[in-house]
């Protein structure tokens, strides 16, 4: 039986779990905000106690030095690559991309190396970049500034793995209450393909018990480069559930059983609704795995978050 304990791991926020070749590989922001770490086992309930690895560490000063955020773990043409966001010190918003690429096939014990900042037109801060493959084309989506506030969702070909091919357009601005709740944000792009459909899972608002999961999605013969061929839920999909104290559900991933049957989502939320401070500053936005079906209409259907205990298939 598939079987684990949520929260999956504490204290790890932004969380992407990645299946290649039957093995499942973990990452996400570390409280510190001062690295990059992964972990590797053989099930979802192995990440749990499986050693982390620090790959990378932030720079002493200038660009990469401070606030490491969000990373994600690609395996792109047979190479391992890291997306994350990082800022300098004495500037938290001066978040920018950047990859690293590992030289070796296990990134647990390869050597990685900077392959440098995705470099984007506008000058507001860009971070969460996830890419993906469609129709024989390699994409980037990710979250950007524009003025004066919003955070902003863009897409773009990409080149190669840190560079972009195309002009960033926009495929979603904050524009619906629920996505303006104390900031206007969209941000966390996933990416989900099925039934003839590309969707694409973001979150919305402030990281409080506010924060929520918006869905986006288009025609898979559709030109994804268009802004129009981008259609959005007038509704959050996945939402804090008090009666089972779980608060602020978002910035999720996507993974599957290991036979591929079952989809799950993966995803961060509190236990509790009231925090001191900056919600950035409260390191306890656990890890959570659970399965989720599909609508007659062939559209996701994520549920409700479940509650912390043991959670099985």
């Amino acid at each position: 039986m598939n079987a684990w304990q949520n929260p999956l791991i504490e204290q790890r926020a932004d969380p992407q779990i990645t299946l290649v070749d039957g093995r499942y590989w973990f990452t996400a922001s570390v409280p510190s905000y001062d690295a990059i770490e992964i972990r590797a086992a053989d099930s979802i309930a192995g990440l749990s106690s499986a050693t982390p690895k620090t790959i990378w560490h932030k720079h002493d000063s200038g660009p990469m030095s401070f606030h490491v955020w969000a990373p994600e773990l690609h395996r792109i043409d047979g190479r391992w690559f890291v997306y994350f966001a990082a800022s300098e010190r004495g500037d938290i918003w001066k978040l920018r991309m950047y990859v690293l690429e590992c030289l070796g096939d296990n990134p647990l014990t390869s050597e990685w190396i900077e392959r440098g900042q995705i470099t984007t037109p506008e000058e507001g801060f860009s971070l969460d970049a996830t890419p993906f493959e469609h129709g024989g084309k390699r994409f980037l989506c990710w979250a950007q500034k524009s003025p004066p506030t919003e955070s902003n969702l863009y897409i773009a070909e990409m080149a190669n793995p840190w560079t972009l091919k195309t002009e960033p357009v926009v495929i979603t601005r904050p524009e619906l209450a629920w996505e303006r709740i104390g900031f206007c944000v969209n941000e966390g792009p996933a990416l989900l393909k099925r039934n003839g459909r590309v969707f694409i899972a973001y979150s919305a608002a402030a990281t409080d018990a506010n924060y929520c999961m918006g869905l986006l999605w288009a025609d898979e013969r559709a030109d994804l480069l268009d802004p129009t061929s981008w259609h959005k839920s007038p509704t959050p999909v996945f939402t804090t559930d008090e009666s089972v104290s779980q608060f602020g559900p978002g910035h999720n991933s996507f993974t599957t059983t290991p036979d591929g049957q079952t989809d799950l989502l993966v995803y961060h939320a509190r236990n509790y609704r009231d925090i001191v401070g900056d919600p950035l500053n409260d390191p306890n936005r656990h890890t959570r795995v659970q399965a989720f079906g599909w609508r007659a209409d062939g559209f996701p259907d994520f549920g409700t978050p479940v509650a912390d205990g043991p959670c099985s298939l």
